[in-house]
């Protein structure tokens, strides 16, 4: 017996690319950001990230190599600080283009499609920042290279045991996944601004980097057999990278840093302001490009519901690490916590709590989801407040040691400072060169979507030239 049907339900999905009839119109909108001349902004500012990046980044990095480590803040209790609080901090912001690329990609959510290009451009660039600080904070940079398992004449090997090193081999891993993974992705794409462009110097290098590419079933077989193995590859680094960072500190016996909660802590915190720096950056270029049809809502809201969901798990480690510190019934432990929360960089802890604990509840709210200038804003609090999440671990921990004659205050120096703010310039350089002169979106994955989504929902049959152009 069949039961009456009360009401109708709208099985159908939101689109994840508005507007766009045929599959012609996604690419041209995409490549015509490369083909074009670039807009005024764009010149002004790159000329500004690039002053920035070479006075303070560079600049300070000369003056740090030709005076000596004495130049930064540092003094004992607190021998790490704005370095180790930087290297984290970048470490942690690439995490989200290789989650959106390859776990997203594994589960097959479509909506990573128009983001997944421009995340995996922003690891390689958060990862190219992070590498900075533990080369500079050595104190001999000159015996950096003691870090790589080189065997030498005088046997001097590398400390495996040492954090520093286990460092150096899950970055550079994670590097090298990530270049990889974010090249392959491209090849299709090269490929069709080579047969797009008029200039003979563009066609030169996009066909050489697009490794002879003609769309054919043999190269589209080994192009994706290819991408999903590095997605299976990238999977784990996920997990890895930053438990390994979070090691630097779990593996000391230092009360604040001996938990065993930092690895899914950490991992947890990296993809939360992985998420946020995603969406700093693609908010404005959204808005600058016209991109709002193919990065849409859907997309903004999905990202600000992971951002919700990680900022969740980020706040309950915050209240398990106190309930811990008191349920060990270590005065060492107790005094640590309470210290952060009521000492004299109190003010550091509740920021980083108002930041990362209360700022992202307010994505329970479906309006905050979807008004991309809300989002903005609330994503740079997550960032200001992950920095400080780092700063707060490292500095507070140290600056109280077991003596109270030893007990100090840290306080940055400029060339702490203006290397941040260097680094940051760097970030966004790069970034801005990405935009210029590769496609920021994956045309060829946004087609797929498309064709998914009028299958899916048998609105209309994809048309000849959808057709040809597929």
């Amino acid at each position: 017996m069949s039961l009456p049907v009360t009401h109708a339900v709208d099985l159908k999905r939101e689109p994840l690319v508005l507007e766009y009839k045929h599959l012609g119109e996604v690419t041209g909108a995409v490549s015509e950001i490369v083909e074009k001349k670039a807009p005024k902004w764009w010149f002004v500012a790159a000329t500004i990230t690039g002053i920035i990046m070479l006075v303070c980044l560079v600049g300070n990095i000369l003056y740090l190599f030709t005076t000596g480590v004495g130049v930064w803040g540092l003094h004992h209790p607190v021998m790490w600080a704005w370095d180790i609080t930087n290297f984290v901090f970048w470490v942690g912001i690439g995490h989200a283009g290789t989650l959106i690329s390859a776990i997203l990609f594994l589960l097959r959510q479509r909506w990573r499609t128009s983001i997944n290009r421009a995340a995996e451009a922003m690891t390689l660039f958060a990862v190219a920042c992070a590498g900075i600080f533990p080369g500079i904070h050595v104190g001999r940079w000159w015996m950096a290279w003691y870090l790589a398992p080189v065997p030498n004449a005088n046997a001097i090997w590398p400390n495996f045991r040492s954090p520093l090193l286990w460092d150096v081999f899950a970055v550079s891993t994670y590097a090298t996944v990530s270049v990889l993974f974010w090249y392959v992705g491209l090849i299709p794409d090269l490929a069709t601004l080579r047969d797009r462009t008029k200039s003979k110097v563009k066609q030169f290098f996009f066909g050489l980097f697009a490794l002879g590419w003609r769309g054919s079933n043999r190269n589209w077989r080994n192009y994706e057999m290819a991408y999903l193995i590095l997605a299976g590859i990238s999977t784990p680094l996920v997990l890895s990278v930053h438990t390994v960072v979070s090691f630097d500190f779990a593996t000391s016996v230092l009360p604040g840093w001996h938990a065993t909660i930092f690895p899914p802590y950490f991992v947890a915190g990296a993809i939360f302001s992985g998420f946020a720096m995603v969406l700093t950056l693609l908010i404005p270029v959204r808005q600058m490009f016209g991109l709002g049809n193919l990065i849409t809502l859907k997309h903004i809201d999905n990202m600000t519901k992971v951002i919700l969901a990680t900022g969740c798990m980020v706040g309950y480690a915050y209240g398990m690490e106190f309930f811990i510190a008191w349920y060990s019934g270590n005065p060492f432990e107790s005094f640590v916590f309470a210290n952060r929360a009521g000492g004299p960089y109190a003010w550091a802890y509740w920021t980083m709590v108002t930041c990362n604990v209360i700022t992202p509840q307010l994505f329970w709210f479906k309006w905050f989801r979807r008004t991309p200038w809300a989002v903005f804003v609330l994503c740079i609090f997550v960032n200001i407040g992950m920095w400080f999440e780092r700063f707060v671990i490292i500095v507070t921990s140290l600056h109280r040691d077991f003596l109270p004659s030893s007990w100090g205050y840290f306080v940055p120096s400029w060339v702490d400072i203006f290397t941040f703010v260097g680094s940051i310039a760097l970030f966004l350089h790069l970034f801005l060169l990405f935009i210029r002169f590769l496609p920021m979106i994956s045309i060829s994955e946004v087609k797929g979507t498309m064709q998914g989504h009028s299958l899916m929902n048998a609105d209309q049959p994809l048309d000849v030239h959808d057709r040809k152009e597929s």
